[in-house]
């Protein structure tokens, strides 16, 4: 069932998207900045013990992940995954509908 989206539809798709880049590259930028920050503080106050891949690290998972949702490479609960569920609870709506007639 293909839809046609109206020039309108089309162009908020197209911003929403924008934006959706744009946050994960904004991610991404402090992810690096705040590490990189964290792993001078480390070496600079306690060399010899060593705790900066601990942000690192759960902030680096959060960062994948945020990557993979945002350019659409989550193979199980992405934007076509969304768009097949949508779907199918409006038809099954439809179809209840049509059955109390």
């Amino acid at each position: 069932m293909e839809r046609n989206y109206t020039e309108a539809e089309r162009l908020q798709q197209a911003k929403d998207r924008v934006k959706e880049i744009k946050g994960f590259y904004g991610n991404l930028t402090a992810y690096v900045i705040f590490n990189g920050f964290f792993l001078v503080v480390n070496l600079m106050t306690s060399p010899e013990q060593l705790w900066f891949y601990w942000p690192l690290l759960g902030w680096g998972i959060g960062v994948i992940f945020h990557g993979l949702r945002v350019f659409n490479y989550m193979p199980f609960l992405g934007k076509d995954w969304e768009e097949r569920k949508m779907r199918e609870y409006m038809e099954e709506d439809e179809r209840r509908k049509n059955e109390w007639k």
